[in-house]
């Protein structure tokens, strides 16, 4: 069977259902003269809810249907009986999910743990039935609460995958080759550009650590306004802890104009700096795929003399043959387990912070 599609962003309608009404009702039993009031109430509506679940990785199941109500409450009968409450309505979501008021735009939650709840639209409260309303001056009250109507909104549904490490890079630069290799991740791998065009996740096992690895679609110049859908891909990168960028030498090997490695990684750091300040802060390490392709030293130094010059540390990968992999995954756990340390010290002084 097809695995479904890579969808990430959806709008759809939610409500909750409305209380139901209260009863005005009185007792009618023989041998009961002037029985009173005994008009139950309205059930309330049920709510509709967002859930994390670790098991989804798109918004495919959301994506087609555009309305989401739960139930109504029951309305109040006579003999005291109080009408049932609304079903809820829960929708499972992919963790990452970000929800969104349409209209204003205002984040209303992010489903970051598998298991955790949000309310985005809150059910009617049932209405009182009359007897609430029985009184020394009003000994047979004939009015009942209606219940209240249910919030409803239209909310956009934007998925940011979560993974610690992501890849970046131009198309056909080996992204979907590396992660296939280091991870159980099988993408589509093909010597043509944009051969991906949904992120893939890989778990990545190395010495005793253990890290999530990304590979988003490749990027070209003009990313960050739309261009080749490259919004759409950046905002995957977004929560990724630690970018992976590969720089593709086969471009400069076949003297294409305006590509090197140098300029490929100016043009990467440049749609980064447009598209987030804080997402071109973030800690990163700077790869030259396809070692294979350059198997001469004095090629090699050619190369990467220019990324040197300017600043950039880039060490040489394959893919293909597993050249410089061990290293450059460890490399990445040590990265990843200072954040770790880094996330654990920070949340340490705020609890301490918190409890003087």
């Amino acid at each position: 069977m097809a695995a479904p599609d890579f969808i990430d962003e959806c709008r759809v309608f939610v409500r909750g259902g409305d209380g139901g009404r209260g009863c005005s009702s009185f007792r009618r039993e023989k041998f009961v003269p002037r029985g009173g009031p005994n008009g139950g109430d309205g059930g309330n509506g049920g709510s509709v809810w967002l859930q994390g679940d670790r098991s989804l990785t798109t918004l495919h199941d959301v994506r087609f249907r555009k309305h989401y109500r739960a139930d109504r409450g029951a309305h109040g009968q006579g003999s005291m009986k109080n009408g049932r409450r609304g079903e809820d309505l829960v929708m499972h979501l992919p963790l990452g999910t970000v929800a969104r008021d349409d209209e204003t735009g205002e984040i209303v939650c992010e489903i970051m743990e598998n298991g955790e709840r949000h309310r985005v639209a809150t059910g009617g409260r049932g209405g009182r039935g009359n007897v609430h309303f029985k009184s020394s001056t009003n000994q047979a009250p004939t009015y009942a609460e209606p219940g209240t109507t249910a919030t409803e909104a239209w909310l956009r549904l934007e998925l940011k995958v979560l993974a610690d490490v992501g890849l970046l890079g131009f198309p056909n630069a080996g992204k979907s080759t590396l992660i296939s290799r280091v991870s159980a991740a099988q993408p589509k791998v093909a010597s043509y550009p944009f051969t991906t065009l949904r992120p893939h996740l890989g778990m990545v096992d190395v010495d005793d650590a253990r890290f999530v690895m990304a590979d988003i679609p490749g990027l070209i110049p003009g990313a960050h306004a739309g261009t080749g859908l490259g919004d759409r891909f950046l905002r995957h990168v977004e929560r990724t802890r630690v970018l992976l960028h590969l720089l593709d030498p086969e471009p400069l090997l076949r003297e294409e104009p305006g590509r090197a490695p140098l300029a490929d990684r100016a043009t990467l750091r440049r749609e980064l700096e447009l598209y987030s300040h804080e997402l071109a802060e973030r800690r990163e390490i700077v790869c030259l795929s396809k070692a294979d392709l350059v198997p001469d030293a004095a090629d090699r130094e050619r190369i990467a003399a220019p990324l040197r010059a300017a600043g950039v540390d880039a060490r040489w990968i394959s893919a293909a043959t597993g050249e410089g992999l061990p290293d450059l995954l460890r490399q990445l756990a040590k990265e990843i387990a200072a954040l770790n340390a880094e996330s654990q010290a920070d949340e340490d002084a705020a609890a301490a912070e918190d409890a003087t």
